[in-house]
């Protein structure tokens, strides 16, 4: 089943005279549980793409459904509903609280968004933090945490709330090579848990080795859609 259909999708951004296609005329299908990863050099479209998955960048052109909604039709409250309901994102440069501590950067989706009494977001958060490894560091804020510890935050804060789909730009660009399988085996855990689903934006090669559905992208064009060959966990 899918979950997420663009077709031909088109996003123009307009600088002084000059209109910039960011995206061109992009079709693609992305199904329930899976990971699926758009790669491709700086320029090409990839953290466009997941702003208008995510909601957070309308197309100009096209449709674009996520979870069974036309998200181009939704007015900014609704889009803003819309994401804290089914998304998570994992952001490039963090998007940190900075003064809130670890804890409640990772807290603060249970409290803002879906409104979770206190006794089960400290069992969910705590379980979080252990996952990703920083438990030590909870109650420290970001200017106190090295990047990958930020990124491990960050990405504890997007998978908190249990989402549909979880949006990652780059997730592992700030950790070492063992965090970074850290991370990604528990994305993994998660899909297979709960059948989350994970749309990456990455350059890494141990992602796009995880990756189920891989979309390269160039000037803004899809360029090649890339099946797993074979069973990559067999």
């Amino acid at each position: 089943m899918s979950l997420i259909t663009a077709d031909n999708l088109t996003k123009r951004y307009r600088t002084g005279d000059v209109v910039v296609e960011a995206v061109r005329g992009v079709s693609f299908i992305i199904e329930t549980a899976s990971f699926a990863c758009f790669v491709g050099p700086s320029g090409s479209g990839k953290t466009t793409l997941l702003n208008m998955i995510g909601c957070l960048d309308p197309p100009s052109e096209g449709s674009l459904t996520v979870a069974g909604v036309d998200v181009t039709t939704l007015s900014h409250r609704v889009a803003a509903d819309f994401r804290g309901a089914h998304l998570g994102f994992v952001f490039q440069d963090f998007n940190l609280i900075p003064v809130l501590t670890a804890y409640e950067n990772i807290e603060y989706p249970l409290i803002m968004v879906q409104k979770w009494p206190a006794a089960k977001r400290r069992e969910r958060v705590r379980s979080l933090l252990e996952a990703v490894g920083i438990a030590e560091q909870a109650d420290k804020r970001p200017d106190q945490l090295s990047g990958g510890q930020k990124q491990r935050v960050a990405v504890a804060r997007a998978l908190v709330t249990g989402p549909q789909l979880v949006l990652a730009d780059e997730p592992t660009a700030n950790l070492d090579h063992d965090t970074a399988y850290r991370i990604i085996g528990l994305m993994r855990k998660l899909r297979d848990e709960y059948g989350t689903t994970f749309v990456f934006s990455t350059h890494d090669p141990k992602i796009m080795g995880e990756a189920e559905e891989t979309f390269v992208l160039e000037d803004g064009l899809l360029h090649e859609q890339k099946a797993p060959a074979g069973d990559r966990h067999a």
